[in-house]
């Protein structure tokens, strides 16, 4: 009976509330600097850039994810070597003096060193990723990780979602860059405030008696090449955290594919403005909130991989009907373009809504089950490292999902529809040999 008033406890406790609050601004910030400056580019004149908008925002997309693949084995030995908590502060303080250069360079409108700014907040968010989750852990207990990670991809998707809507007010705004220049320092600072509160998070005793006794250990050398070839050589020593990490990897994959295609999925079966462009990404984001959370209430605090199955078949379900019933509503429906409040009074996009909701449901419960195993399998002394190499996968498998996107949708000329009901089924294949697998 007091095991669970416990658990349900964690989110305002100084152990994780503080860690959540600093995580969560993180992950908004970025988005409202990221959003907000291609929203800008988009609309910026031809004097105002040196390149072409597309180009821009192509070159965007690369110079964000680029640091993930240089930095994220670095910081996976750091975060293993180093007191958390401390290193922690040191990455928020390092983002309020890349906002601040930020804050400058968007008040006078130079959009490369924007791009610069952009690769460094890549760079920050590469440094942050290994420790975020290693640091979970050693705050909570083993029966609240669950729910511990299920909050953390709540407030993960959360974040990306107020920060792509927040990016769209603050250009409606008046004197938008003025705004953008005091909301990113503002959103730096609060995430940096919390990190204050987070308390102490050590290295392994082994590691840090290892440190205390060897200079060399405690003189920290950049070995980029060095540390990802370690690093991605401790990801395969167990088989389990391999699997979950590849499939971790697989769903980034999934999410990036359908976030890029809201835009023109949007326009083209919904007949919406940017407004429904918002909407669908709520629906979605708060899919996955409600599935992480669900997750963890159903699992009982326990890691149980019957869910990870249970969410991938619903993903595949419900990425087909997606595709299905956008196919009809679009058949249907007349080819103005429509208001949100228009959307939810016709009954044709109601089927449309729900399988997107509840693709992000079966999300939610797919994802929570796979970052709980991997934290809990990983030593102590490597975890932060199992994470780094968990997110140098993610960034090429959301390359991956790019490419892919690029040659059936552009080169193959497959309608975004076809391409829903494709991802569901080669979801379905991915489950089969990840449920094969896992019964080995």
């Amino acid at each position: 009976m007091d095991k669970a008033p416990q658990s349900d406890a964690i989110f305002f406790s100084k152990r994780f509330f503080p860690y959540f609050i600093t995580q969560f601004f993180g992950a908004f910030n970025d988005n409202i600097y990221k959003n907000t400056l291609l929203i800008l580019v988009a609309f910026a004149s031809t004097q105002q850039l040196s390149i072409s908008s597309t180009l821009f925002i192509n070159l965007a997309a690369g110079v964000f994810i680029l640091p993930f693949f240089l930095f994220s084995a670095t910081a996976g030995v750091m975060a293993d070597r180093y007191e958390k908590s401390q290193l922690i502060r040191w990455i928020k303080f390092a983002e309020i003096i890349i906002m601040l250069a930020g804050a400058v360079s968007f008040i006078y409108e130079n959009y490369l060193t924007l791009l610069l700014l952009l690769f460094l907040m890549g760079t920050q968010s590469a440094f942050f990723g290994p420790v975020k989750y290693a640091l979970l852990p050693q705050h909570l207990k083993p029966e609240q990780l669950l729910k511990g990670n299920a909050w953390v991809e709540t407030g993960t998707f959360l974040a990306i979602l107020f920060g792509t809507i927040g990016a769209g007010f603050i250009v409606a705004m008046p004197n938008t860059l003025w705004v953008t220049a005091i909301a990113v320092v503002t959103f730096a600072l609060l995430g940096f405030i919390a990190s204050l509160f987070i308390p102490k998070a050590f290295p392994s005793p082994h590691l840090s008696n290892q440190t205390l006794t060897n200079q060399q250990e405690r003189t920290f050398i950049w070995k980029p090449i060095q540390h990802t070839k370690q690093t991605l050589s401790i990801a395969k020593q167990n088989r389990s955290i391999y699997l979950a990490i590849i499939a971790i990897s697989w769903f980034w994959f999934l999410g990036a594919c359908y976030l890029t295609q809201f835009p023109n999925f949007t326009k083209t079966y919904i007949h919406g403005n940017s407004t429904g462009v918002s909407f669908l990404l709520a629906l979605f984001s708060v899919g996955i909130a409600v599935g992480s959370l669900l997750c963890a209430k159903l699992s009982h605090q326990k890691i149980n991989l019957k869910f990870v199955i249970f969410g991938g078949v619903g993903i595949s379900l419900f990425s087909v009907l997606l595709g299905v019933f956008a196919l009809t509503a679009q058949t249907l429906l007349s080819q103005d373009i429509i208001s949100v409040a228009q959307m939810l009074t016709s009954s044709a996009y109601i089927p449309v809504f729900l399988s997107l909701f509840f693709l992000g449901v079966s999300g939610g419960i797919f994802i929570v089950p796979l970052y709980t195993l991997m934290q809990t399998l990983a030593s102590a002394d490597t975890r932060a490292q199992v994470i780094a190499a968990n997110n140098i996968y993610n960034a090429l498998f959301m390359v991956g999902s790019a490419i892919i996107s690029i040659v059936l949708l552009s080169l193959l000329s497959l309608a975004i529809h076809q391409f829903f009901i494709l991802l569901g089924v080669l979801n379905l294949v991915v489950i089969y040999w990840l449920y094969t697998s896992i019964n080995k």
